[in-house]
């Protein structure tokens, strides 16, 4: 039996994070949307102290809640966070157990550092076994050559000395899919740059970064999970595998960011149309309902069933069960259900919404990246299409 029920200590875990929402991130959010590439240093240090309250890096049902709750504040500020981030779900997902313990329990002492993923390239973006970079066994060692772009928290993660970015590159191009590999490529390490940052249109507070591998050498033993090449069927393979499993631990994780938006924007027009002494009349028919009352319970039954969808695939991948398809429904959902929210709630508030003197406006701006990164609203339909009719990759494209 599905099971959402949170402990004692989860629960209060989950009322810190909120706390820290409401204190620490909504004073400062317009100033670092405004100030991009400006880090918020003071708060990440604040963070970094109280990780073990309001970091909650597992991957766990607290944890997409408190998640929820920090974007609840600022969805940019949530992604300054120090921890492994999508670099260490990568780890989590694909890597052995000495090397889960090798590149993680670094997060657990010392001052901030970062995790990051880098699997994005200028020619394939949500055709991830596209990738072009390059990986290339010379003894001991790997030699990365290749470029990736909209690597979040690329440039912390490198500047970290005990930061590490998760590398997608290929070690055999004749191979398709089959010679997909991840790679940890540790800060510092010689060939290793940022090239650039993006300017965005919203999670401004995160920085954006393009990064440059050229005759980037790391140790053999930092490709994840097995060096083989080899196909396990005519749809599936070992390297791609990988990516997408390290897909089902993250894309419920950035439903969980999303849902955090949309209910800071929901919560806005809900107290705004309180304070006027306008009330939702809940219990009647629809059509006895005013335009206005239908607009709010719209947005609250996508905003729920987002939600719903999002525990299930995370509890799913905590019982240790393939979620692939609850994955994608979730993140599917959630990227279409937050970016609907914030503009039906920009629209409802007419110049209160369009006005930078409030945060809906930059709520709208920050909903739009969650139906975008970690696979497009469009191929993670394709991809529960795909499951539901039981075709193939090349069947329906």
């Amino acid at each position: 039996m599905i099971d959402f029920e949170l402990t004692p200590e989860e629960e209060a875990a989950v009322k810190v994070a909120h706390k820290a929402a409401e204190e620490l991130f909504r004073p400062i959010s317009r100033y670092y949307d405004e100030h991009e590439h400006e880090s918020p240093q003071e708060l990440i240090d604040t963070l970094w102290e109280k990780r073990g309250e309001v970091g909650m890096l597992s991957l766990s049902l607290a944890a997409a809640l408190g998640i929820e709750e920090l974007c609840w504040g600022d969805a940019g500020l949530m992604l300054c966070n120090p921890g492994p981030s999508l670099g260490g779900a990568a780890v989590w997902a694909s890597g052995t157990p000495e090397q889960r313990d090798r590149f993680l329990k670094r997060f657990n002492k010392g001052k901030p550092k970062w995790g990051a993923m880098a699997m994005t390239e200028a020619g394939c973006g949500s055709d991830t076994s596209a990738i072009t970079a390059t990986a290339v066994r010379d003894g001991d060692e790997w030699v990365l050559n290749g470029e990736k772009i909209f690597v979040t928290q690329g440039k912390r993660a490198l500047e970290d000395s005990d930061g590490i970015v998760v590398v997608w590159a290929t070690v055999d191009k004749s191979a398709g899919r089959a010679g997909m590999k991840s790679f940890v490529v540790e800060a510092g390490t010689p060939g290793m740059r940022v090239e650039k940052l993006e300017k965005k249109l919203g999670i401004r507070a995160s920085d954006t970064a393009t990064i440059i591998f050229e005759d980037c050498r790391i140790p053999y033993e930092n490709i994840l999970g097995s060096p083989e090449v080899r196909k396990l069927d005519k749809t599936k393979t070992a390297g791609f595998q990988k990516a997408m499993a390290t897909f089902d631990a993250t894309r419920p994780i950035v439903a969980a960011q999303a849902l955090g938006v949309g209910r800071a924007a929901l919560d806005f027009v809900k107290e705004t149309l309180e304070k006027e002494g306008i009330e939702i009349r809940y219990g009647l028919p629809r059509n006895k309902l005013s335009a206005l009352e239908r607009d709010v319970m719209d947005m609250e039954a996508h905003y729920k069933a987002a939600k719903l969808l999002t525990l299930r695939a995370i509890w799913m991948l905590n019982q240790g069960q393939p979620n692939n398809l609850e994955a994608s429904m979730a993140k599917a959902k959630t990227g279409l259900a937050v970016t609907r929210i914030t503009q039906k709630a920009v629209e409802l508030m007419g110049p209160l919404g369009y006005s930078r003197k409030y945060l809906l406006e930059k709520w709208m701006r920050d909903a739009k990246i969650n139906d975008i990164f970690e696979g497009t609203g469009q191929i993670n339909m394709l991809i529960v299409a795909r499951r539901v009719l039981g075709y193939s990759r090349d069947q329906l494209k």
